[in-house]
């Protein structure tokens, strides 16, 4: 089956992405077949959150919230007869500011088309934050602060289940991101156990709570993980437990739309 729809998507509006106006990622998508579009920018961090990467970079800046919102939706509007765009947000499970993220998402809901529920964030062992995703020189200090690669998977694992568990309301987005991020630098720093009793726990209750999976096509263009988020294996017991699949490119800059969906298609 072909694929008709990317369901993670970037835009301008996010500071780690590129300058690629938002018509150039529609335009990108009808000339591939798409008929649907979801944008699911990086939703702003709690106010009295401190970003933990480096950069400063991991969301979309507040003060931009507005822009982006009318922005989709002038997209919504103007291109209407060629493709279905979904206004949306990736939002972020920050363990301890769940009370901030619900009203958050009780603020926007009522304009939210599609959202994603990721885990970028951990609680250190120092009782501070830090973010998996950022650098491979960065997980390996993550590593030295955990004390192990498997302490930092046993903690985003557990982290995951909080988010799958939370109650943020009733605009709580219907989808896991990318379950398997934390493999990001996998190639580098390998695991020495398997997770995949930790993993059949998750699905499990992802399906409990009529959950989506993002089927994110971004790690295989990752140097250092070169594999799906979550992988093929993943992806077929998803599949035998009922939970709904949607496909994500998760694309920062338009060319990358709907990348690799080809070797996606056979799972949905």
């Amino acid at each position: 089956m072909t694929i008709k729809g990317d369901y993670h998507i970037h835009t301008p509006f996010c500071p780690h992405g590129s300058n690629d106006a938002i018509f150039m990622y529609i335009e990108q998508a009808i000339k591939k077949g798409l008929t649907e579009l979801s944008f699911t920018e990086h939703a702003p961090l709690p106010k009295s959150f401190t970003d933990p990467t480096p950069e400063n970079d991991s969301a979309m800046a507040l003060e931009d919230l507005a822009a982006y919102v009318q922005s989709i939706k002038t997209a919504k509007e103007k291109y209407q007869s060629n493709i279905k765009i979904n206004l949306g947000f990736e939002v972020d499970y920050i363990e301890g500011y769940e009370k901030e993220t619900t009203s958050f998402l009780n603020e926007y809901g009522n304009v939210i088309d599609d959202a994603i529920l990721s885990v970028h964030m951990l609680q250190s062992p120092d009782d501070g934050y830090v973010c998996i995703d950022f650098s491979s020189d960065e997980f390996a200090r993550i590593i030295q602060q955990f004390g192990s690669v498997e302490a930092v998977y046993d903690q985003y694992y557990k982290t995951l289940e909080k988010a799958v568990l939370s109650d943020l309301g009733p605009f709580k987005p219907k989808r896991i991101g990318h379950l398997t991020l934390i493999q990001k630098y996998q190639k580098k720093y390998a695991v020495d156990q398997s997770y995949q009793a930790t993993i059949d726990h998750l699905l499990n209750l992802i399906r409990q709570e009529q959950l989506e999976l993002d089927i994110n096509t971004a790690g295989l263009y990752k140097e250092d993980c070169q594999m799906l988020y979550p992988t093929e294996e993943i992806i077929e017991q998803a599949i035998a437990k009922g939970i709904v699949l949607k496909p994500g490119s998760d694309s920062h800059e338009s060319k990358t739309i709907a990348r690799g969906f080809d070797l996606i298609a056979r799972f949905f």
